[in-house]
Parts: C-alpha cells; structure tokens; sequence
C-alpha cells in the first residue's frame, strides 16, 4: 500500500464530519479521517480528504 501524501495540519483543525459536524480523528496509517460519532471513515486520497458519505466505509465494531 504506497501512502498518500500528507495532510496539512491546518485543514486537519477546521475539517468536520459532514454528519454529525462532530471531530475528526486522522489515522496516517490508513490515510483516513475518522469520525467516532457517525462511525465512518472518510477517505484521503492524493492528500485530499474526500468528504463524501458515500465515498466514506463503516467502521466495524473494533474500530
């Protein structure tokens, strides 16, 4: 898995979950933005978040 690039971190304080409008949690290792209260995970692709509801996966029950 090649990792994207990196995230500016000054998008990371002003981004929401589309959903909840709730935090979001970065996870680098999986380039994704995690939003706990919706149980989503929003995809980063080419250091772009993609804040789509359909874009995003679910979180299963370990995450």
């Amino acid at each position: 898995m090649t990792r994207d690039k990196e995230i500016d971190p000054k998008l990371l304080e002003i981004l929401v979950c589309p959903v909840t409008r709730g935090p979001l949690d970065y996870r680098p290792e999986q380039s994704e933005l995690i939003s706990r209260e919706a149980r989503l995970a929003y995809p980063i692709r080419d250091g772009i978040p993609i804040m789509l509801t359909d874009e995003a996966r679910e979180l299963d029950e370990e995450e």
